[in-house]
C-alpha cells in the first residue's frame, strides 16, 4: 500500500453504536417529557456530536433550557451505556489487521468526547488504532479538520500519505476541509442514494472491497 496513514471516523464507520444512541436520546427525551423518536429518525440525527443530536431530537419550538436539559442527561446515560449494543461492523477488524500488517498507520476521530473515543477504540479494536482523536477544549468539530490535523501531527504522516473513510456529508465534508480523499461506506448511518447525490471521491459497500480499494493506493 503506498497511503501511509488511513484515518477512520467512528460511528457509522467502524461502530455501529445506533441501537445505544437512539436507546439513550429516547431516555433523556421522556425524563424531560418530549416523544421519542424513531431509529430511522435518529440515525439522520447523528453525525454532528451528542450537542446536536439533543437538539436535532427535541421539538422545534423547544427553548434553550429544554435542550440544555436534553443534552445534559442524554451524556450522563451515554456515559453509562455507549456500549450495551455497540459491536463493530463485519469485517471491520479483519480490514485494520490487514492495514497494520501492511504497515499503513491507523487513527480514528471522531465528535465523540475524546475520553469516550478512547474508551471505544480501546475496547473494540485492542492494539489497532494509533491515535484516537475525540472532542477536545479548543478544537472544533468536524466538519472542521482540527481532530484530523491532530491525528495525523501524533501520527507524523503528512495529509499527502494519509486518506480518510467515513460514512456520511459530515465525513465528506471533513476530508474535503482537510484537503485529503475521502472514502465513503455504505454499510452506515447513511444511505448509498444519499452518498451518491454527495459525489463522493470513491464509495464503497463492504469492508472487503474497502481493502481492495486502500491496496490500490
Amino acid at each position: 500500500m503506498r497511503i501511509k496513514a488511513a484515518v477512520f471516523d467512528m460511528d457509522g464507520t467502524i461502530l455501529d453504536t445506533l441501537a445505544d444512541l437512539h436507546a439513550c436520546i429516547n431516555y433523556a427525551l421522556r425524563k424531560n417529557g418530549f416523544a421519542e423518536r424513531t431509529l430511522d429518525e435518529v440515525r439522520r440525527f447523528v453525525g454532528n456530536g451528542l450537542r446536536r443530536l439533543a437538539e436535532r431530537a427535541v421539538p422545534a419550538d423547544a427553548d434553550p433550557a429544554a435542550v440544555d436539559a436534553v443534552f445534559a442527561d442524554l451524556k450522563a446515560r451515554y456515559a453509562l451505556h455507549a456500549q450495551d449494543h455497540t459491536k463493530p461492523y463485519d469485517g471491520v477488524i479483519p480490514l485494520l489487521l490487514t492495514l497494520r500488517g501492511a504497515g499503513v498507520k491507523t487513527a480514528v476521530v471522531s465528535n465523540k468526547v475524546d475520553s469516550a473515543v478512547a474508551e471505544l477504540t480501546a475496547a473494540f479494536f485492542p492494539g489497532l488504532f494509533d491515535v484516537s482523536v475525540g472532542e477536545r477544549p479548543g478544537q472544533r468539530l468536524k466538519p472542521a479538520p482540527d481532530a484530523v490535523f491532530a491525528a495525523l501531527h501524533a501520527l507524523g504522516v503528512a495529509k499527502e500519505d494519509a486518506v480518510y473513510i467515513g460514512d456520511s456529508e459530515v465525513d465528506l465534508a471533513t476530508a474535503r476541509n482537510a484537503g485529503l480523499p475521502c472514502i465513503s461506506v455504505t454499510w452506515g448511518f447513511r444511505s448509498r442514494e444519499a452518498l451518491q447525490a454527495l459525489s463522493p471521491d470513491r464509495l464503497v459497500d463492504t469492508p472487503a472491497e474497502l481493502t481492495a480499494v486502500l491496496s490500490e493506493n
